[in-house]
């Protein structure tokens, strides 16, 4: 599917998908909330235009994530919904981590991706997602995606519950901070030669 074929499915379900995203955000008490010391605005501050780069564009060479998030879109302050476009050229991964402040509904536009998640249990759940499939991805749980296909990309829009939901990498997280390296050597039960080999890794 051609990228201005999928950016307008994209629009066509994100309607719906926001209806259904669970919110976590503070409620507000007004229509929309301003930035402080603003007190006009018009429909730019409620649109956002960072998503057009895809418009006929070519998927990149390596796994890409497009964010309409608070960061990024101010209008969004207060409103409870974010969203994330996700673009996996053929192998690509989105690695293990975290969105604490909400769930992911994440929404497959073309192509087709492996998916799951780690609960507290440690029970994997995993998925493989066909063009038009959707998958939750609770609050705070462990996740990954995966475009495992050898010849054809994907594209997927995720819907975020919350304004500012968080990502949080979680081999960058533990191996690429300032963690003392006998804690990480003590918790993985190994030696500090890998835990130092996986950190370079990481820096590389």
């Amino acid at each position: 599917m051609a990228a201005n074929t999928a950016f307008l499915y994209i629009l066509l379900v994100s309607f719906t998908v926001v209806q259904v995203a669970v919110a976590s955000d503070p409620d507000i008490l007004t229509d929309y909330v301003l930035p402080p010391n603003t007190t006009a605005t018009d429909a730019n501050y409620f649109t956002f235009t960072g998503v057009r780069s895809i418009v006929n564009s070519t998927y990149p060479t390596k796994f890409t994530v497009i964010k309409a998030s608070l960061n990024e879109f101010p209008g969004l302050l207060g409103q409870s919904v974010s969203y994330a476009i996700l673009e996996f050229p053929v192998g690509s991964l989105n690695p293990l981590h975290i969105h604490p402040r909400a769930t992911e509904l994440l929404f497959v536009i073309t192509g087709s991706l492996q998916v799951g998640f780690v609960d507290t249990t440690n029970t994997l759940f995993s998925q493989t997602l066909e063009t038009g499939d959707m998958f939750v991805f609770p609050k705070g749980l462990v996740h990954w995606q995966y475009n495992s296909n050898s010849t054809e990309p994907a594209l997927a829009v995720s819907a975020f519950g919350s304004a500012s939901a968080g990502t949080q990498s979680i081999a960058n997280s533990v191996f690429n901070s300032t963690i003392y390296e006998g804690i990480l050597v003590e918790s993985f039960k190994t030696s500090a030669d890998v835990v130092e080999k996986i950190e370079s890794g990481l820096k590389s």
